[in-house]
C-alpha cells in the first residue's frame, strides 16, 4: 500500500501531469494525420525523453500511443483515410456510417469504446501481467501460424456478401507481401531489378493509396454526382453511447478480451487484434448482413480491441523485456536508458515507478474522453468543406504522408499506383480491406510456416502437436468448415420441408 501511495504522489507531480497533457495533444495530432502512425509518434518522442526523469518519459509514450490509436478513427470516418493501420480494419464501416448521416454515433462509439478497451487492457495488465506473459512466451512459430491463419480467414468475413471476391482480394494482398527480399530465404522476389522494391511495399503508402487516393479518383470520375457525405453537424457525441453499451455488451467485452490476448503476444499488436476482432464480430453477429453498410457493432468490437491490445503489449515487455509490438520495442530501449530494466525484478526494484506507470495508463484512457471530444469537435468542420476544395487537400495530405515515411518519391508513386488499383477493384465490386489484411499478415504467415516446417522436418502433423497450437488449429478448421456445415444443414431442412409439403 505504501508503494501505491508513493506512486500516486509521483503521478501528481506537475511535470508528469504537464507531460501527460502535452503528449496527449501530440498523440491526437499524429494519429489524425494519415501516414503518421502511433509507432512514429513514440519514435518522435524518444529524443524528448533524454532530458526527462524516468516517469515523465514513460508517461509521454503511454499517453501519446493511446491517443494516436483512437485519433486514427477520425480521418477514417470523415475522409475514408485511416490515420493508423489499426483503424484500417473498420475504416469502410466508419465511412459508410458517415455517409448514412451517423458520423456523430460512429465517432462517439469509437471514442467511448476505445477508452473502455484501454481500461480493460490496463486492468488485465495490473492484475495478471506475470501469468499472461508466461502464457504468451509459450507461443512458438506453430501457434503464430494458426493465429495468422485465423486472422486471414477474417478476409472472407469482412467481404460483404462476396466471399469469393474477398478471397481474391486477399490473394492480391498476399502476392504484394511477397515482394522484396524480406523472406525466410532472403531472396529478392518480384523486384524486377529495382533497388526500391528490395524492401517490399511499405504498408502506409499502400494503405493511403487504396483508401484515400481511390476516393479522390472516384470523385474525379463521378464529380457530377451529388455529394454523398451529408453536411451534418456533430454535436453530442456521447448521446446514445449508454444505449449502445447495453445493446452490444458482448461485442465490447469480446473485443476487449480478444485485443488483450492478441496484444500480449510478442510481435502481434493492435493492427492484428483489430482485424481479427472485426472479422469475428461479423461472423458471430446476429445481423451480419448489415456489415459494410454502416453498422456500429463492428466498430465497437474492433475499436475496443485495438486499444486493449496497446495495454496488453506491455505485459511481455515489462515482465520479460520482450516487445509485444513495435511501440513497446522502442519503449524497452527507453526503460533501459532510464534504469528501469524490464524483467521480473522490476516489480521488486522499482515498485513505485511501475505502479505509477499503471496509474498513467488509467489516466491516459480517462483523459481520452474529454480530449477526444475536443478533437472530434475540431475535425467536424471537414464535413462543411466543399468537395471540390476538400479532395485536392486530401490528395496533398496523402502525398505528404506517403513521402514522410522514407522521404522517398518512390513511395508517392506506390501510393498513386495502389490508388488506381483500389479504384479499379471497387468499380468491379472487389473489397479492398482483404488486400490490406493480406499485406499486413502475409510476411508473418510465410515466416512462421517455413520456420515451423524446418522445426518439424516437413511433418505437417507437428502443427497440431502442441496444446495451444492444436487448439488454435482445430478452431481455425472449424471456422473454415462452419459455412459448409451450415449450408448442409439448411439443405437438409429444405429437403425435409419439401418432403412434408408433398406428403400433406
Amino acid at each position: 500500500m505504501q508503494h501505491v501511495l508513493e506512486a500516486f504522489r509521483l503521478v501528481c507531480d506537475p511535470l508528469v501531469l504537464g507531460v501527460v497533457l502535452g503528449s496527449a495533444l501530440f498523440g491526437l495530432f499524429v494519429g489524425a494525420m494519415p501516414g503518421l502512425t502511433a509507432t512514429m509518434a513514440v519514435a518522435l518522442l524518444v529524443p524528448v525523453t533524454f532530458n526527462l526523469p524516468p516517469l515523465p518519459a514513460i508517461a509521454a509514450m503511454v499517453t501519446a500511443t493511446a491517443m494516436a490509436i483512437f485519433a486514427g478513427d477520425i480521418p477514417g470516418a470523415l475522409l475514408r483515410i485511416p490515420g493508423t493501420p489499426a483503424s484500417a480494419a473498420y475504416c469502410d464501416e466508419a465511412y459508410a456510417m458517415t455517409r448514412n448521416g451517423e458520423a456523430e454515433t460512429m465517432l462517439g462509439a469509437g471514442l467511448v469504446f476505445s477508452a473502455i478497451g484501454g481500461l480493460f487492457g490496463t486492468v488485465v495488465l495490473v492484475t495478471t501481467a506475470p501469468a499472461l506473459a508466461e502464457v504468451a512466451l509459450k507461443f512458438s512459430s506453430f501457434e503464430y501460424f494458426w493465429l495468422v491463419t485465423l486472422g486471414l480467414t477474417c478476409a472472407v468475413f469482412i467481404a460483404p456478401g462476396r466471399p469469393l471476391k474477398g478471397l481474391a482480394s486477399l490473394l492480391i494482398g498476399l502476392l504484394i507481401a511477397t515482394v522484396g527480399f524480406e523472406n525466410p530465404a532472403a531472396y529478392p522476389r518480384f523486384t524486377f531489378g529495382s533497388d526500391e522494391l528490395m524492401s517490399g511495399f511499405q504498408l502506409t503508402p499502400v494503405m493511403i493509396g487504396m483508401f484515400a487516393v481511390s476516393e479522390v479518383i472516384r470523385y474525379a470520375v463521378t464529380r457530377d454526382v451529388p455529394l454523398e457525405v451529408p453536411k451534418q453537424g456533430i454535436g453530442r457525441i456521447f448521446r446514445g453511447q449508454g444505449a449502445l453499451l447495453r445493446k452490444y455488451p458482448l461485442a465490447a467485452l469480446r473485443g476487449s478480451a480478444l485485443g488483450t490476448v492478441v496484444g500480449a503476444l510478442p510481435g502481434a499488436g493492435a493492427d492484428i487484434a483489430a482485424w481479427i476482432s472485426y472479422g469475428l464480430s461479423k461472423r458471430f453477429s446476429k445481423t451480419p448482413e448489415k456489415y459494410g453498410t454502416g453498422h456500429v457493432e463492428g466498430v465497437i468490437e474492433a475499436g475496443s480491441a485495438n486499444n486493449s491490445a496497446l495495454s496488453a503489449a506491455w505485459i511481455p515487455a515489462l515482465v520479460f523485456g520482450v516487445p509485444g509490438d513495435s511501440i513497446t520495442a522502442i519503449v524497452i530501449g527507453v526503460l533501459y536508458l532510464k534504469g528501469m530494466n524490464p524483467g521480473p525484478t522490476i516489480f521488486i526494484e522499482n515498485p513505485q515507478n511501475i505502479y505509477a506507470v499503471f496509474i498513467i495508463f488509467f489516466l491516459a484512457n480517462l483523459l481520452m474522453l474529454p480530449l477526444g471530444w475536443m478533437a472530434i469537435k475540431a475535425a467536424k468542420n471537414v464535413l462543411r468543406v466543399p468537395r471540390n476544395v476538400l479532395m485536392p487537400v486530401i490528395l496533398l495530405f496523402c502525398v505528404v504522408g506517403a513521402f514522410a515515411i522514407n522521404n522517398s518519391i518512390f513511395d508517392v508513386g506506390v501510393m498513386l499506383a495502389f490508388g488506381l488499383l483500389a479504384w479499379f477493384m471497387e468499380a468491379n465490386r472487389f473489397p479492398i480491406a482483404p488486400t490490406i489484411l493480406g499485406l499486413v499478415l502475409g510476411g508473418m504467415l510465410e515466416q512462421n510456416f517455413v520456420t515451423s516446417m524446418i522445426k518439424a522436418d516437413g511433418a505437417p502433423g507437428a502443427f497440431f502437436g502442441r496444446p495451444i497450437a492444436g487448439t488454435l488449429g482445430v478452431a481455425t478448421l472449424l471456422v473454415w468448415l462452419s459455412p459448409l456445415a451450415l449450408r448442409w444443414r439448411r439443405g437438409r431442412r429444405a429437403a425435409r420441408a419439401d418432403k412434408v409439403a408433398r406428403v400433406s
